[in-house]
């Protein structure tokens, strides 16, 4: 397949963003080979058969490699390593983008450490064996790695603390795979910390994590369309120094902002529902769940111009309205034309609602089953729940521009270079030290630390300072967090004011 075409390994290109990409890297094919990485699954040979096809593969009905002009597909499994070696096979670039998400993580969170670190494990270790020098990985993390992070501190920037939610075992192991990346060998990547991705058919969301998020969390979301296209845009910063080795917060811009109870309503509005007709406020908890403004997203419009001609989030809105299935559209029409055609859709939709929520994993489900744990991470208290009014009491404040407080990140950040100063400045505000005594300056030169539960490891200063990365050992346990904060008035900063 190798020819003077680069060679480009796209994993995950059956979700979403991966998809999308998929279909821009096709439209480049005079400049790039394409791998895939993909499961043999029925939904997937489905997915991909028009582009075999149009390569001029022989489809094969199981695992396997086929190839043909320009296109190779290793049908295969991320968790097998040979089959993970065998699609980093030759190539120049690899798009790392595949992951199990929530709410299927939160269901198995043994098999979401298996693809969400592992897996990366495999990636990493193929691409060192060949030439970590030259082969370039853009790794996608998530907006999920800085915690909880309600107002005031609900606007984030790359250094902040990498934090997980309780019951989220897919935050850790994002956390864990960007830190594998960032101190590995690969002389170039880089990892993009992603928010919410707005796909159009969202009703096809419709699960018990909806109501984990608060309803005044702040959101700075993405559309399908500007997530691949930035993915793709990549490709074009092959000899730009300035954008390797660095985390970037990934967002659609400013113009994507809103809040969670903004962006139910306009949904809502857009079936010719009002939402407060259809859930209970009390529903949706009060913290333990991610989303928030960036401060700092423009830095990577800088490199890739993704903002530019990107969509705005009413161009969103008029793409789920136009998207609608036809019974919905219909049905949108009726209940805006009849009330009580409305009034009957919403009374059954808020039953359908109700129900989700009293699912084991929902919060009247928790209530239902005195689940204390549960209740305590995401609502702080039974009394708390009961405490919740209805739609027409005070709502908390949705105004975009309110005040937010700027996290400090321990040392002195307009210093270009920091030094061994610096760095015990840095391992001091997180309640441990620096134990190597000596240092070339080199950020990306492991180094020795110990944290305030000491625990001893070795992470680059770049990990520790520019990453917001720590211990893995406490980031491990959102139960202990608590007892954390005592000690690391870094991570104290979103603990004691991020619910």
């Amino acid at each position: 397949m190798k020819n003077s075409r680069e060679v480009v390994l796209l994993t995950g290109a059956s979700g979403s963003m991966g998809f999308q990409a998929f279909r821009m890297l096709w439209e480049r094919r005079d400049r790039y080979d394409i791998v895939l990485l993909l499961r043999s699954s029925r939904a997937n040979k489905k997915q991909f058969r028009k582009y075999e096809q149009l390569a001029g593969m022989v489809h094969t009905g199981g695992p396997g490699t086929v190839e043909g002009n320009g296109l190779k597909i290793v049908w295969g499994d991320a968790l097998h390593r040979e089959d993970v070696h065998e699609a980093c096979r030759g190539i120049d670039w690899c798009l790392h983008l595949m992951a199990l998400i929530p709410p299927a993580a939160d269901r198995d969170p043994a098999m979401t450490e298996k693809v969400n670190r592992i897996a990366t494990g495999y990636i990493i270790e193929a691409i060192e064996a060949q030439d970590p020098e030259r082969i370039r990985m853009v790794y996608v993390g998530s907006v999920a790695q800085y915690g909880s992070r309600m107002p005031p501190i609900h606007m984030v920037r790359v250094g902040d603390p990498m934090l997980s939610c309780e019951y989220d075992c897919y935050t850790r192991t994002k956390i864990g795979a960007e830190l594998a990346v960032m101190e590995s060998r690969i002389r170039r990547w880089v990892s993009f910390r992603q928010t919410f991705i707005m796909i159009t058919d969202i009703f096809s969301l419709l699960d018990p994590i909806m109501f984990h998020q608060p309803l005044g969390t702040f959101m700075e979301n993405i559309t399908v369309r500007d997530s691949g296209r930035l993915l793709v845009r990549c490709l074009d910063m092959k000899d730009d120094p300035g954008f390797w080795r660095k985390c970037y917060n990934v967002s659609g811009g400013p113009q994507c902002r809103t809040t969670y109870l903004e962006f139910l309503e306009r949904i809502f509005a857009l079936a010719g529902m009002d939402y407060r007709r259809v859930m209970e406020r009390r529903w949706f908890a009060l913290n333990n769940f991610h989303m928030l403004f960036f401060e700092d997203a423009h830095l990577l419009n800088g490199h890739l111009h993704h903002w530019e001609g990107g969509e705005t989030l009413e161009d969103y809105f008029r793409q789920v309205r136009d998207d609608f299935p036809r019974y919905l559209k219909l049905t949108a029409l009726l209940n805006r034309k009849f009330k009580p055609f409305r009034l009957l859709v919403q009374k059954i939709t808020y039953l359908k609602l109700k129900r989700l929520a009293q699912r084991p994993t929902g919060p009247l489900g928790w209530i239902r089953v005195k689940d204390r744990q549960r209740i305590r991470a995401f609502y702080g208290s039974p009394d708390a729940f009961r405490s919740i009014p209805g739609w027409d009491e005070e709502m908390p404040c949705l105004d975009h521009d309110r005040d937010y407080v700027r996290l400090e990140h321990g040392y002195d950040e307009s210093e270009e270079s920091p030094d061994m100063t610096a760095l015990k400045q840095a391992a001091a505000f997180r309640g441990g030290e620096l134990v190597s005594r000596g240092w070339d300056g080199d950020m990306f030169s492991p180094l020795e630390w110990r944290c305030g539960e000491g625990h001893q490891f070795r992470m680059t200063p770049n990990a520790v300072l520019k990453g917001g990365h720590w211990c893995q050992q406490c980031i491990l346990s959102p139960g202990k967090y608590e007892e954390i904060a005592g000690k690391n008035r870094f991570a104290a900063q979103v603990l004691l004011k991020g619910s």
